[in-house]
């Protein structure tokens, strides 16, 4: 796939921070941009991925979040408490956090400007599907498309299923911070969260994992980034009058994000398109690939 076009890394002040992307695909291309999710770097939108992406006819842009990879680390933004947080937000008094998922969409705005781009295809995953919803409903005007991947309008909906008791202590297991540490616990967490249906080869797992250790993960900025998605709180009534084209894509194996929350974002998003993907987990398998970019593909055509 050498011959897609590729505009190597590089690093562009946006909002305040500075956010490292590429590109694959011709640069005049209409632009589809990609959002990883919490604690994970650009990377994790493979390589092989975006080049067959880009090969459907698009400029494909992914990018480091704030806080992980080669993007800003808001070192002085100070460590969050999560417990303090969760309690805050139960008691219904208020939270101070270094920055939101408005903040993060911001970045993308940010990224965006700095490139050229008026208005984009959007794709997020997860914590990034949540930032490309908060992106649609702030800045509808910026957003051709929206693809909500493995994500949800609330992760702490009440009336929606929680994770698995295993994908629950995935999150709430620090990682080692030590390269085989990380390595390993890296492993065993993808394991679980991508499900047993469409299990990930034990050797690209291992080699992601040294990848995104090799391009950097700082345990505050972790919080600080699970500080934004907890207070961000429901977007259910502000996406109730969202009018930009959504299509909603989650794995029906997803034991981190449930289904459920993927049809209920469905059925809030006017005339949102819900694409069900068979055995796929919180991951996105390379056996999914080609189901995932002609859903992306198609929906952005």
């Amino acid at each position: 796939m050498h011959h897609v076009h590729y505009e190597a890394e590089s690093r562009v002040p946006a909002n305040g921070v500075e956010i490292a992307y590429d590109s694959f695909g011709k640069p005049g291309a209409p632009p589809l941009i990609l959002i990883m999710g919490f604690t994970m770097p650009m990377i994790t939108w493979d390589e092989k991925f975006c080049e067959q992406l880009a090969c459907k006819g698009y400029r494909v842009i992914r990018f480091d979040n704030r806080d992980i990879g080669h993007s800003t680390w808001l070192n002085d933004a100070g460590i969050p408490d999560i417990q303090q947080i969760g309690l805050s937000l139960k008691e219904g008094t208020s939270v101070d956090v270094p920055y939101t998922l408005q903040d993060m969409a911001g970045d993308v705005l940010g990224l965006m400007d700095a490139l050229g781009i008026e208005s984009a295809h959007i794709t997020g995953m997860s914590m990034g599907g949540m930032i490309a919803q908060t992106m649609a409903i702030h800045y509808p005007e910026r957003v051709r498309t929206l693809t909500s991947l493995s994500s949800s309008m609330w992760t702490l909906d009440p009336t929606l299923p929680y994770p698995t008791p295993e994908a629950l202590e995935v999150l709430t297991k620090p990682i080692p911070m030590d390269r085989e540490g990380f390595i390993a616990g890296s492993l065993k967490a993808w394991q679980v969260i991508g499900g047993t249906i469409m299990p990930l080869d034990e050797a690209f797992l291992r080699e992601r994992a040294r990848r995104i250790f090799e391009r950097g993960v700082s345990l505050p900025g972790l919080a600080r980034q699970i500080a934004a998605i907890m207070v961000s709180g429901s977007r259910k009534e502000a996406l109730r009058s969202v009018a930009v084209p959504t299509l909603v894509l989650h794995g029906d194996a997803d034991p981190l994000i449930p289904f459920a929350h993927g049809g209920a974002t469905a059925k809030t998003i006017p005339g949102a398109k819900l694409h069900i993907v068979k055995g796929m987990g919180h991951d996105v398998p390379p056996q999914a690939w080609p189901e995932l970019i002609e859903a992306i593909t198609g929906h952005a055509g």
